[in-house]
């Protein structure tokens, strides 16, 4: 489902930040609305671990970024209009674009990137 086409700019903002780490992932889906990257390494439950996904749904673009629930600490020093967008422990809602958010969301994904890679994970 590709959601609401008013979404479009703001999905494609925030593919972009995660695609630029798709090298070292597993791309398990890439269609128009919906963005998915697993790492390559396999857990307990024979699973490989979720990076980060980005999907347009009927309100809203999501933005999950796994590593921000395995290392909550990245979470300290995100502004509050970043923590604002946030739902539950991972996810981050935008209804629009938004540039300067956008700009720290890709520092913040950077950073759960290299806790990721630290971990073994990536």
């Amino acid at each position: 489902m590709s959601g609401d086409s008013r979404f479009e700019n703001a999905f494609e903002s925030l593919k972009s930040i995660l695609a630029e780490f798709s090298g070292e992932m597993v791309l398990v889906k890439n269609e128009p609305g919906s963005f998915h990257l697993d790492t390559k390494y396999i857990m307990k439950n024979k699973k490989p671990m979720f990076f980060g996904a980005v999907r347009i749904t009927k309100s809203y673009v999501s933005y999950h970024l796994m590593p921000v629930y395995v290392f909550s600490e990245l979470l300290s020093d995100i502004s509050p209009e970043l923590k604002r967008r946030m739902q539950g422990k991972s996810c981050f809602n935008f209804k629009s674009s938004d540039q300067e958010l956008f700009r720290e969301l890709a520092e913040l994904t950077a950073a759960g990137y290299r806790r990721y890679k630290e971990a073994g994970y990536v």
